[in-house]
């Protein structure tokens, strides 16, 4: 899947693609946008608005809940325990001020929800006690056959349940930005552009030809093509910035994101 088209990309390592570097900022500047990032938010929360980290650590699981409940699934729990299972977890999260006892030692976001959800397995398995079903609210709203639905879409069948949970914390990256993409788009009266551009956008194999889009919306081929330029830089920005929410430091996004494709490419 060629998430970046190479001709934009350049080609480095096995990847294909050519790290990520946040051209026209000085590292002060990098590391100044950085600090409010919602990751490094949670885990400067002693020092900081517990209500603001509270805020930040639920937007960062309601954007990642889903990669939970994929590892569940691979591991062999059934679609129901699954979901309880994942819901039970980002409901523990977010009770008694936790993040209040995080500390920077935890590194990237989607290392810690995983170790976290490891513990809350086995702190379950101890209990004994049976999952819940039904009863109260619930922190996220789920259609249980979609869920499942999303999780069978794609074929996982030679793949680790740890292969699996990365793989699908990478497509949740993707599918954030190009959401945030698109509702850019729209706001700016270019939703019909973006939503023929969307797999040239992504350099996909099957992308309709520049002058098939242009035809269809009366534009010209070399208009279509600087819109769909412009279009790649900005989702190249807005992945290094849903990026920098998950690590604790700056240093870290470039080496994120590099690993990351190597997930979707592997």
């Amino acid at each position: 899947m060629a998430w970046f088209d190479k001709r934009d990309s350049g080609v480095q390592g096995n990847t294909g693609m050519e790290p990520f570097h946040l051209q026209g900022e000085t590292a002060q500047e990098s590391a100044a946008r950085f600090h409010t990032t919602h990751w490094s938010v949670v885990l400067t929360a002693r020092e900081g608005n517990p209500q603001e980290a509270r805020e930040a650590l639920e937007r960062l699981c309601r954007t990642y809940w889903f990669p939970l409940y994929a590892w569940a699934r691979k591991q062999g729990y059934q679609p129901a325990d699954a979901e309880d299972l994942t819901q039970g977890l980002l409901e523990h999260l977010l009770e008694n001020e936790f993040f209040r006892n995080v500390s920077e030692e935890k590194g990237r976001f989607r290392s810690f929800l995983l170790g976290s959800f490891r513990n809350y397995l086995t702190d379950v398995a101890r209990s004994a006690s049976a999952l819940k079903r039904g009863g109260g609210a619930k922190f996220l709203s789920l259609d249980a056959p979609q869920v499942e639905e999303r999780y069978v879409r794609e074929r996982v069948d030679q793949l680790s349940p740890d292969h699996v949970y990365e793989r699908r914390w990478a497509l949740a990256v993707i599918e954030t930005v190009l959401n945030r993409l698109g509702n850019e788009a729209a706001a700016a009266g270019n939703g019909a552009l973006f939503k023929q551009t969307r797999n040239c956008i992504l350099g996909e194999h099957n992308s309709p030809p520049y002058a098939e889009i242009a035809a269809s919306l009366g534009m010209s081929e070399g208009a279509v093509r600087v819109a769909v330029h412009r279009l790649r830089q900005r989702y190249r920005e807005l992945f290094i910035e849903e990026i920098a929410q998950t690590v604790s430091r700056p240093e870290e996004i470039e080496e994120e994101v590099g690993y990351l494709l190597r997930v979707l490419g592997g």
